[in-house]
């Protein structure tokens, strides 16, 4: 007789290569001990994704360079994603376990490469380092929803995949306060390369030791299925792929939702990118306090993540969700962008937090409704062409910005992001009846809209 629990846990030897057994449905103790190190293997990317613009000033004066040249080395994670998106889909030929050393060998490489460059004429090293690091990126970002549907049972699968994603956001806020902590901005360039060292031996430490997790820790899957869905789903080959990619782009709904959702993405990479200058523009002195209304930032996304996770899953309103949570994210924008300049350091803190909590807590409600309009693509596509957009605008916000703010300020550079999110929700509120030829959409197993 076939066992159909789900939650009967099998031995962690029972997690080792061999042949699959499809009869039994059972999940494997190692499942946490997975999705954790994997989700420390995010943070420890997204942290360096980061390091460099929570402290922008400072590395500029080190190195001798434009700020410019600093905000490329976080808009090289946004370029390098683009071209390399069909790396991604390797997941599907190669498995979990190859995918995962891949990710994780590229970010130590990447963090020790970082080493070389504690000298202000080695700024191309770190350019080098930092630009192995966001192709390791490519590999990471695709793997949490495949971690959860490979390794957990049914009623597991939204906390797995939230506890891998997460690791991003705490990777993105730890690169936010720790930075300025560790260097501090001081005009001796000897002094300044010991305090930059400490950081870049620090994590590459902690890249080594995340490596060497990922090679005792990962297995490519469990001896069982942990669900009768996942015992019986075929492989998406490069020809599904590609089928499922002009079925979605004929799909008006999904378009619509790619573009508003990568104005919304996109505004927050420039505005991570940008804070440091920002802040110090309006607060010189500031870098440890800029450093935390990034972490503040941050940290009230991951409490909007949570709680429009959970009113989505209650609710199931879709639109109406999305659409107010983009609603706020612009009003929050909007009152920041006027209340920067005003000399208080906590009203920024308090307007920042806000924002936050609205615009990183409308990533995970794009992604429910990218699934509720594609219904049913295989998923795996769907976010893949969800999360270009994103970087493809987050290029082009951050250099516009960067330009406006270097010829007019802070706050023209802002309500030019006002503008396009704007727009983003004039998309948002766009008719979604049907996929575009006339058909109404396959209503998902999430619920109706």
């Amino acid at each position: 007789m076939v066992n159909e629990d789900p939650n009967q846990q099998e031995g962690d030897d029972s997690s080792s290569s061999g042949p699959e057994d499809l009869s039994v449905i059972k999940v494997s103790k190692r499942r946490w001990a997975v999705v954790l190190v994997f989700s420390c293997s995010s943070m420890c990317n997204a942290f360096q994704w980061i390091q460099y613009g929570s402290i922008n000033n400072i590395f500029m004066n080190f190195y001798g360079v434009s700020a410019f040249a600093i905000d490329w080395l976080s808009m090289c994670y946004m370029l390098t994603y683009i071209p390399l998106l069909p790396l991604s889909w390797l997941l599907e030929k190669f498995g979990l376990r190859t995918i995962a050393l891949t990710g994780s060998v590229l970010n130590c490489l990447g963090a020790w490469v970082k080493l070389g460059s504690l000298k202000p004429n080695l700024f191309p090293v770190t350019v080098l380092g930092q630009v192995i690091c966001s192709v390791a990126q490519v590999f990471i970002l695709g793997m949490p929803s495949r971690i959860a549907s490979v390794w957990f049972g049914p009623n597991e699968v939204s906390t797995a995949c939230s506890i891998a994603v997460l690791g991003n956001q705490l990777g993105i806020a730890i690169g936010f306060l720790v930075p300025p902590v560790l260097v501090p901005n001081i005009q001796d360039r000897d002094k300044l390369a010991y305090h930059i060292s400490i950081m870049f031996y620090i994590i590459g430490g902690v890249a080594t030791l995340l490596f060497i997790l990922v090679i005792i820790v990962f297995k490519e899957k469990p001896k069982h299925p942990p669900s009768r869905a996942q015992s019986q789903k075929p492989a998406l080959t490069s020809s599904d792929a590609l089928s499922a990619i002009i079925r979605l782009f004929k799909n008006l709904n999904f378009v619509l939702l790619v573009i508003s959702y990568g104005l919304n993405a996109g505004a927050l990479y420039a505005l991570c990118t940008l804070l440091n200058r920002m802040v110090i523009l309006h607060y010189p002195g500031e870098e440890v306090n800029a450093g935390r209304i990034g972490l503040t930032i941050i940290i009230a996304g991951i409490l909007g993540t949570v709680i429009t996770g959970i009113w989505l899953d209650k609710t199931k309103t879709y639109k109406e969700t999305t659409l107010v949570v983009y609603i706020m994210t612009l009003v929050g924008m909007v009152v920041y962008t006027f209340t920067l300049n005003l000399g208080h350091l906590w009203v920024v803190f308090i307007t920042t937090g806000t924002m936050g909590f609205f615009m990183t807590g409308y990533l995970p409600l794009g992604f429910e409704f990218a699934v509720e309009l594609t219904y049913p693509e295989p998923e795996a596509v769907s976010a893949s062409l969800l999360n270009v957009c994103p970087q493809v605008f987050g290029i082009m916000f951050t250099i516009s910005q960067d330009q406006i703010i270097g010829k007019y300020g802070a706050m023209p550079a802002n309500i030019f992001l006002c503008v396009f999110l704007t727009l983003g929700v004039v998309l948002t509120e766009a008719p979604r009846g049907g996929s575009g030829g006339g058909e109404p959409y396959q209503q998902s197993p999430l619920g109706p809209l």
